[in-house]
């Protein structure tokens, strides 16, 4: 059954690729994004294809294809597996299934509180561009960049201060065994569910809460159906581009190049981007609900969650192996060296 889903769900989208209309330049490259359009994944996906369209002279031309348009994220990341599309932007909690190893970045309080020097992390480490991508390109799938789209901040039906405060609370997460780990470690029932379904799951009740960074949560409207907002400190959104081996392995040197050097580049806009997303989706938060609860806990209360936090570390050495375990020991030391 889930072969023949999986075929249906691929015949489909390679329909809806299939309307593009020929273009009269050589190449066109389909690049699709788990969020909407105006979103942080967009303002990504739009100044890429900017800059690859000015540096080809219009040779090359890029798609963009926002949230649902070809199914899923894990569909799009197949799909990109397949050949059927360029690049796709997905956050690391939707690859669980296809990349355990990848996990590594949902476990709680790995990252430092810097932006800056998240984002040096996610853009120079080499156990991401190296190891981690030799597992990825195992499956298809080529790394070509990694961002944060900000602090992962809770949105609750009740104030959140402490593990006890979880207790019988349904926190939605991404469907990640690490996250599922996570959320039961700190206390809360964590419930998985499409990213389409979470405000109605919010506003019926269904679940207790949700998690994800300030932007998106403007975006998606979450904060209508939610009293607090909460910043626990525990997680940065990370985010990936990947491209499917298949495809990206025959491009020549030169386009190679172009695509890893344009993505490079980058790393001082969307940075620039996030920081603004953040800022200005708060404020709108702020304005359209007065009376929003905004929560921040203090380093003594982030301690205990974080103490509760260190059992994850085992659930994804047990995902991801020795393997993982390996990748944990030399992602930490790269964090370590970094931030002194």
């Amino acid at each position: 059954m889930n072969s023949i889903l999986k075929s249906l769900k691929t015949l489909t989208a390679a329909m809806v690729l299939g309307t593009v209309p020929l273009s009269a330049y050589a190449e066109d490259w389909k690049f699709a994004i788990e969020e909407i359009p105006g979103s942080i994944m967009d303002a990504y996906a739009q100044e890429f294809k900017k800059r690859i369209e000015t540096k080809t002279d219009g040779d090359v031309t890029i798609t963009i294809y926002p949230m649902g348009t070809l199914g899923t994220p894990t569909d799009t990341v197949e799909q990109a597996t397949d050949g059927l599309i360029q690049f796709t932007n997905v956050s690391i909690g939707n690859l669980g299934t296809i990349v355990p190893e990848s996990q590594i970045f949902l476990l709680p309080y790995l990252f430092p509180s810097d932006a800056k020097a998240v984002s040096n992390i996610l853009n120079n480490s080499e156990t991401i561009y190296g190891d981690l991508n030799e597992d990825f390109r195992k499956r298809g799938l080529e790394v070509l960049t990694m961002y944060s789209e900000g602090p992962q901040v809770w949105t609750t039906n009740k104030e959140i201060r402490n593990p006890d405060d979880f207790s019988n609370f349904k926190m939605r997460v991404m469907v990640s065994p690490i996250l599922l780990e996570t959320y039961k470690n700190m206390g809360a029932s964590p419930t998985p569910l499409p990213f389409g379904e979470v405000f109605g799951a919010l506003q019926l009740g269904a679940v207790d809460g949700q998690v994800n960074p300030v932007p998106t949560i403007e975006e998606m409207k979450f904060y209508e159906v939610t009293d607090y907002l909460i910043w626990a400190g525990e997680q940065e959104l990370v985010t990936t581009v990947v491209a499917g081996t298949d495809w990206f392995d025959t491009l020549s040197p030169d386009r190679q190049k172009l695509v890893k050097e344009t993505m490079a580049g980058m790393s001082g806009f969307i940075d620039g981007v996030v920081a603004d997303f953040n800022q200005k989706r708060l404020d709108t938060i702020k304005s359209n609900k007065p009376e929003i609860n905004l929560v921040v806990l203090s380093e003594e209360e982030r301690n205990v969650f974080r103490a509760r936090s260190e059992a994850t570390a085992s659930a994804y050495v047990d995902a991801a192996g020795s393997r993982g375990e390996e990748l944990l020991k030399t992602l930490k030391t790269e964090i370590a060296s970094t931030h002194q």
